[in-house]
């Protein structure tokens, strides 16, 4: 299977799981479709596609699966709707499009960022899933990766720094919380839907997100230099022009590039030992790099 064929039925697996149980509640109409609007504004399913490509590592793709890469992706989605706020980093375009704010309004944007944090939480809840002790690991882990010991650590962090010089220690130590964390939840959390246990194979799967998340990241700083505003789906320089810390400033633009590569081939160095069914794992360590928005 290609990455593109990957991508599809990635992207088709967690928007059909989504869809399904974003069921109409007539009071809520209004805040639904902001909701809606934010989940499925044209997102690479990066986080899902890494849900599906770990737990294929272990066994088939279940519901647990699916419910872990629907509620990876309604974080993901509120804590952009939160980050393109007027509060934090102001922006009118996400994806392309006009952010959840400028969509709707202001108090609108933060409540559909509320209903989907809390979204994700009742998505991997379900007595459906009729497996008590997976589904308390599984929000255990999404727990500890976007709320204080994760991705509101690292956005707090990135706020008060702005305008600020800081190290690569730091920059590093604000990226592992605010991009990393999440990462590494969508890949564990995979895997732990179809039954990884070993502390081996999860340590080396750690390894690898990582990897790739600070990757992620610093390849996000580049591309903001490097692509223009059509290209990215949001303002070229935005992170400039906000006087953000970014590794391209810190390390120039060739050191930047630099540092992918090389978190690049630690990523697959990491998860060697899997063989050839790591391989939609190495190819989205690939496409990270590789990226242009």
């Amino acid at each position: 299977m290609t990455l593109d064929d990957f991508s599809l039925y990635a992207r088709r697996r967690v928007d059909n799981y989504l869809t399904q149980n974003l069921s109409q509640y007539a009071p809520a109409a209004h805040l639904q479709s902001a909701m809606s609007y934010s989940l499925f504004n044209g997102g690479k399913r990066v986080r899902p596609m890494l849900t599906y490509a770990a737990a294929s590592l272990f066994g088939e793709a279940n519901d647990l699966t699916d419910a872990s890469a629907a509620a990876i992706e309604s974080i993901h989605a509120y804590s952009l709707i939160h980050d393109d706020l007027p509060a934090m980093d102001d922006d009118n375009l996400r994806r392309g499009k006009p952010t959840c704010h400028i969509q709707f309004d202001e108090a609108t944007a933060i409540l559909a960022g509320d209903a989907l944090q809390t979204f994700a939480f009742e998505l991997l809840s379900l007595t459906t899933h009729k497996n008590t002790k997976t589904q308390l690991q599984l929000i255990q882990e999404l727990v500890h990766a976007s709320g204080r010991h994760g991705m509101v650590t690292g956005q707090m962090i990135d706020l008060s720094n702005v305008g600020k010089n800081i190290d690569i220690k730091a920059l590093e130590q604000m990226h592992q919380h605010k991009t990393g964390a999440l990462i590494r939840a969508s890949i564990r959390m995979g895997a732990i839907s179809t039954g990884a246990q070993n502390e081996k194979d999860l340590a080396a799967l750690d390894a690898y997100a990582s990897a790739i998340g600070l990757a992620f990241q610093v390849q996000d700083d580049i591309i903001d230099i490097t692509s223009d505003t059509t290209t990215l789906g949001k303002t070229q320089f935005s992170d400039e022009e906000a006087n953000k810390p970014t590794y391209p400033k810190l390390l120039g633009l060739e050191g930047a590039q630099a540092l992918a590569l090389s978190l690049h081939d630690q990523a697959i160095t990491s998860i060697s030992p899997f063989g050839d069914a790591a391989q939609p794992l190495v190819e989205l360590a690939n496409y990270i790099i590789g990226r242009n928005h």
